[in-house]
This record gives C-alpha cells, sequence and structure tokens, in this order.
C-alpha cells in the first residue's frame, strides 16, 4: 500500500508521472540549451502499466482493502512545470506541445529546498498539500488517456516522449499506441471488479466534469467508423481533456461533487467496447497484432496507418486479457514462424531487420515529377529526377506548391511522392535505423523476458486442460532461447549473466541488471508455482519439470527472517528455494497436502495447496514467528502426464505440486 501511495501521489493532476522519483521528491526533465540531449515530455506508459501491476499485486495480497479505501483522503499530486498546449496546437504539430515553465520550476525547486518533497506538490490556497480520494487519483490517467484515444489506431503519443522503448522516440508526435491500449483494457478491467456496491465519493469539479463527459462522448461513438466520424470522436475527447487540463493549470480545481460508483462503472461500460474493437482491428494479416500505428490528419479526416511487426505489440495484446486460450496460442504460434523469430538465438528479435536504402539513394524519383517548377524538383545530368536538396520537411513542400499555385490535383501528387520517396512518416527512430542496441536485426533481452512472463500469465489463467499444455510447451520453448540456457559460444557471453541486447553481427552485448533480471525473477517464482490468491499463498507448480528434483538426499541452506543461517536436510527427490525468507520444500507425493512445522515440534497438516490466511500473512509480513527450519514436508503430483513431457520428466499440465516445509518459533 505505501508502494501505491507514492506512485499515485507522485502522478500529476492533469494525469501524467513526472520523469523519476528521487530522495528529493519528484523530478522532471528541463530544458537546457548548452545541452543538445535535453528534452522534457512526460513518458506515455507508465502510468497505467505499473500502477496496474502495483494495484493488483496489492488486491491479491490484501483481497478488498482497495475498495475499502476508495473514499481515504489521502492522496497528493505532484505539480511539474509543464503546460499541455490546447487541443488545436496538439493538433497542428503533435512533436511540439509541451510549454516548459521556468518561472515556475524556479518557484517549486524554491518551495522544495523550504519544505522539502511536499514543495513540488499541488497546494491548496492556504498553502496546505491538496488531498483527494482513492478513486480520484485511479480515475485520472485512466480518463486522461481516453482523451488522447483514436477510435480504431490507440491511444496518441502526443507529449513528446514515446513510451518504455526510447528507440521508437521519432513515434512522438504522429504514434499511436496499441501497447499502452493493451494496458488501458486490462485497467478498466480490474477497476470493474473493484467498483462494486453504490457508494458515493467526492471527486474534484474538473474530474467530476471530465468523468460525465468522456462517458457521453463513448457511448455515442458507436456505430460504423470511417476517417470522418474517427475524427470527429477524436476532436470530442481531445477537447474534452483541454478543458480539464486548463483547469488544473489554472488552479481551479472546483469545489467537491459527489459521484457514485454507478457513474464510474458507466465509463468502463462504455470504454470497453470501443477498446476491445480498437485491439482487434490492430490484428494483422500475419496472425500477430500491430504494436504502433500511425496518425495522419486529412483535413476533417483522421487516417491510421499502420508500420511493420514489433515483439512489443504482442507480449501487449496477450497481457491486455483479449484474447482467449485458443487465441493466444495462434499468436505465439504466429509469432514463432514470423520474421521476428531469430533462429541462431532460438529467441525473437524486437523488430525484423530489414535493407535500408542508402543516404545518397533515396533522393531519387522513379517518373518525371507532376509538375516542373525549379523550386521543387532539379533533374541530374543522367536524366534522373530528385526533389530539390533545400527541402527538409512536408511542410516546405507545401509552402513551395503554395508559392507555385499548384492545382489541387498536382499538391495532392506532388505531397504523395513527398510521402512514398522518404517515408518520414514511418520512421520510429533509431530502431529502424540501428543495428545494435534497440535496433534492426538485435534481440532485446528485456522483451523476451517479458514474452516468457505474458506466456506464463496466459498459462496460468487458462482453464482448458489441452489449451494449458500447449502453452507449457511454447513456455519452454521461450525460455530455452535465453541466455541461461544457453552455451556461452551461442550466447557470446556468460549465460547467467544480464545483457541488454544481440545484435545480428555479434554476440549479448551492454552487461548490467537490466529489465531482463526483473521479469526471470518474477517468472521463475511463476515456475515454482508461487502465487497469491484472496491472500492465501498457494503452491500450484505446473511449469516444472521432473529433471529440477534431486535424485540424490542433500541439504540446503539459507539465511531466516533474523538474519541467522539455517541448515534443513533434503531427501532424494525433492526441491528447495526461499519465499519471504521461509524455506520451501517440494517433494514428489501422491496427494496435494502441506506439512507446517511449528517451534514446538508439533506438525499441521493442511489439505490441498494453500495456506490459511492467518500463516500466509505471517510469511508475507515476515513475522517471527514464521521462520523455516527442521524438516520435511509432503506436497502431491497428480499422477497426469503431459504428451509435450520431456523424457524422465513429470507431468506440468497436470498439476505438479512438491512439499513445503515450515515452522514457527
Amino acid at each position: 500500500s505505501q508502494s501505491i501511495a507514492v506512485f499515485l501521489n507522485a502522478s500529476t493532476a492533469d494525469g501524467y508521472n513526472p520523469y523519476r522519483i528521487t530522495r528529493s521528491g519528484i523530478d522532471w526533465e528541463v530544458v537546457d540549451p548548452r545541452d543538445p540531449w535535453s528534452h522534457i515530455g512526460y513518458w506515455g506508459d507508465h502510468q497505467i502499466v505499473y500502477l496496474l501491476r502495483l494495484l493488483e499485486g496489492y488486491e491479491r495480497h490484501e483481497p478488498g482493502a482497495l475498495a475499502r479505501g476508495l473514499g481515504e483522503r489521502i492522496y497528493a499530486s505532484a505539480r511539474v512545470p509543464y503546460r499541455i498546449a490546447d487541443f488545436a496546437t496538439i493538433l497542428s504539430d503533435p512533436r511540439a506541445t509541451i510549454e516548459f515553465d521556468r518561472a515556475l520550476h524556479r518557484d517549486l525547486l524554491a518551495a522544495s529546498a523550504d519544505l522539502g518533497a511536499d514543495g513540488k506538490l499541488v497546494r491548496d490556497t492556504a498553502g496546505n498539500v491538496r488531498l483527494v480520494v482513492l478513486i480520484e487519483k485511479l480515475l485520472v490517467p485512466l480518463l486522461v488517456k481516453l482523451t488522447n484515444f483514436v477510435p480504431g489506431g490507440g491511444i496518441w503519443l502526443n507529449t513528446q516522449r514515446p513510451e518504455w522503448n526510447d528507440a521508437n522516440n521519432a513515434l512522438a508526435g504522429w504514434g499511436l499506441s496499441v501497447v499502452t491500449l493493451g494496458a488501458l483494457r486490462r485497467y478498466l478491467a480490474f477497476l470493474g471488479q473493484l467498483i462494486v456496491g453504490d457508494g458515493q465519493f467526492p471527486l474534484s469539479s474538473s474530474v467530476a466534469t471530465l468523468l460525465s463527459r468522456t462517458t457521453e462522448i463513448l457511448e455515442q461513438a458507436g456505430g460504423p467508423l470511417d476517417d470522418a466520424a474517427r475524427y470527429r470522436i477524436m476532436v470530442e475527447l481531445g477537447t474534452a481533456g483541454e478543458a480539464h487540463r486548463g483547469a488544473v493549470y489554472a488552479g481551479e480545481h472546483g469545489d467537491d461533487v459527489p459521484t457514485s460508483l454507478a457513474a464510474v462503472r458507466r465509463l468502463a461500460a462504455a470504454a470497453a467496447p470501443i477498446v476491445d474493437e480498437a485491439l482487434r482491428a490492430s490484428r494483422r494479416p500475419d496472425g500477430l497484432f500491430h504494436s504502433y500505428n500511425l496518425l495522419r490528419i486529412d483535413g476533417q479526416r483522421a487516417v491510421v496507418d499502420h508500420l511493420g511487426p514489433m515483439l512489443e505489440g504482442q507480449v501487449a495484446i496477450l497481457d491486455s486479457g483479449l484474447l482467449s486460450d485458443a487465441e493466444a496460442i495462434t499468436v505465439l504460434r504466429a509469432l514463432r514462424t514470423s520474421e521476428l523469430y531469430r533462429a541462431d538465438q532460438h529467441s525473437y528479435l524486437l523488430y525484423p531487420d530489414r535493407p535500408l536504402t542508402p543516404f545518397l539513394e533515396r533522393n531519387s524519383l522513379h517518373r518525371r515529377p507532376p509538375i516542373d517548377d525549379p523550386s521543387l524538383f532539379v533533374e541530374d545530368r543522367s536524366g534522373a529526377w530528385h526533389f530539390q536538396a533545400d527541402l527538409s520537411t512536408i511542410a516546405d513542400v507545401e509552402r513551395r506548391l503554395a508559392l507555385a499555385k499548384a492545382t489541387p490535383d498536382v499538391q495532392a501528387a506532388v505531397l504523395n511522392l513527398w510521402r512514398t520517396t522518404f517515408a518520414h512518416d514511418e520512421f520510429t527512430g533509431r530502431s529502424g535505423t540501428f543495428f545494435m542496441f534497440e535496433g534492426l536485426g538485435s534481440v532485446y533481452w528485456h522483451m523476451n523476458a517479458k514474452l516468457l512472463l505474458t506466456v506464463q500469465d496466459s498459462h496460468r489463467r487458462g482453464a482448458d486442460a489441452a489449451a494449458a499444455a500447449d502453452l507449457a510447451a511454447i513456455y519452454d520453448d521461450v525460455r530455452d532461447g535465453l541466455g541461461f540456457r544457453k552455451t556461452p559460444q551461442a550466447y557470446g557471453a556468460f549465460p547467467t549473466d544480464p545483457y541488454s541486447h544481440t545484435p545480428s553481427h555479434r554476440g549479448a552485448q551492454q552487461p548490467g541488471m537490466t529489465g531482463q533480471v526483473k521479469e526471470q525473477i518474477l517468472s521463475r517464482l511463476g515456475e515454482l508455482g508461487v502465487n497469491v490468491v484472496a491472500g492465501r499463498l498457494e503452491f500450484r507448480p505446473r511449469l516444472l519439470h521432473r529433471a529440477e528434483f534431486s535424485d540424490d538426499a542433500s541439504s540446503f541452506a539459507w539465511l531466516d527472517v533474523s538474519g541467522a543461517k539455517q541448515t534443513c536436510e533434503l531427501p532424494a527427490g525433492s526441491l528447495a528455494f526461499t519465499c519471504c525468507q521461509v524455506a520451501i520444500c517440494y517433494q514428489l507425493g501422491d496427494a496435494p497436502s502441506i506439512e507446517l512445522e511449528h517451534s514446538g515440534g508439533q506438525i499441521e497438516v493442511v489439505a490441498g495447496s494453500e495456506l490459511p490466511p492467518d500463516a500466509s500473512a505471517a510469511i508475507f509480513e515476515r513475522r517471527g514467528p514464521i521462520g523455516c527450519s527442521g524438516w520435511p514436508y509432503r506436497r502431491l503430483s497428480s499422477g497426469r502426464h503431459s504428451p509435450r513431457q520431456r523424457p524422465g520428466e513429470i507431468s506440468r499440465s497436470g498439476g505438479l505440486l512438491g512439499s513445503l516445509a515450515c515452522h514457527t518459533s
């Protein structure tokens, strides 16, 4: 709960997150004319994806606590010296949408020096930190994302920054994120489970208005979707977002408005089908899903164009919860046979390699231009035609066409020729030009670890036994491509060391504690079957292999909750690890059970695969009396065998469980 409070208190009243949190509180990026690398903006994905994982984890450990706390007025808002432009400005140039308020920047730093971290938070007229209720803090990022929703396209990346993958930095502007849309769907589903009952809660006036207006727009957004309808909905949503931002920047949050949970459920009901429709529309002909789309404004029409395949979109659609078991398997099998698969690494590229047109060959036309104007086109000595070298952007071309008084047909033909020649709209950033880092033909290990984790989540959610077996086999296949499953020769580095990426022309590069480590720790706990459901610690290791169980007796050492070294003897056919510094042993058995050893030596037998809530809480909170020593415990094997079972290994689709050894002091 403390992590959630810190995260929410760092989110802004206009619906975004600052750059980072430091010991001095929140921090933001600053424009520095002496630093060509300086930039400002809000990263697009943080507030939904990370917040959602915190909320889901908290609900699993403390079921009902979030619902009980929806009306608690204990949450603040970060104040960042950014001003997002009005919607008309965003529409005209979505790559220059934020103004940096230097005066406010200085004031916030001065207040922070005087008040500490509170000096960077929104304060009321009396100078006190302005507090709002939990439901408001959960609604604001959702509403703001929806005001940037382009039906059939995704979430508009119009805050000058890309998402987590900054190799796609050129998408900031005209890019539409299907990735964040997938996270938004899961967020909506989570809120739907949370907001039950008939309670009322106070919302700031500007937020209550935004909730009402966004709901009305989405409820009226049904029916056939063409480019004109898409533009109309996009403008209505964007204008609603502009009104909310204006109130926030003016400090006019308004009096609290009592708002029912029914109104929040009405928003979720209106948003869910249109979000699902947009995700379904992102399916590619090859069976994969788009990760990002492109927005092009043509008068009062909003046109959605597509980019090539990316691994990120497949992870996002699997995470969204949209797909059935069979659909998830179809996507994963399409991924395995796609150009994203890199056979030499038995793993997946962020984006497929492709030939790049050399710089000196790009500005070459394959036909005579539609207008003979030397300010636009030049003919070389060989008779080939080129755009004039001083033209940099499509806006330059538009100005020259206006000066040349070209007819509408000629203007359209020249602009189309410019787009097809240079494809500036499709430029994603270094991801489309580099061959290292997160570049072309490069395996990015963090995203492959994300893929591993989301396949595991799909397997856990699945109810169909046949689908579970297929997903388990796919999980193994993804896992076999990760570094720790490779030889040093194949990986190009020490296999257990984490690396950032592996380009096509050399081994693993950039060692360090990358994001890959986080996902692999989580996925390993999942393989061991450690899960929390409704406050109970459960053990359902359906992804373990028989080879991981020792054939011989051995010993296991660990540090208990007091920091003391403990050792226990393991029998043959067992496996041991720790959870919250409590030693756990799985031992092959015939029925699911847990033996809990108390400090006095008595054994408590728990039928099934879940610990009681009190024992679970003691382990989570690292309370002594819970620690582990002594031995041993038994759990279960279902006796069922998977058809894809590896030689000599136990079944996984049948729900293998082991044994648990714990005592209370």
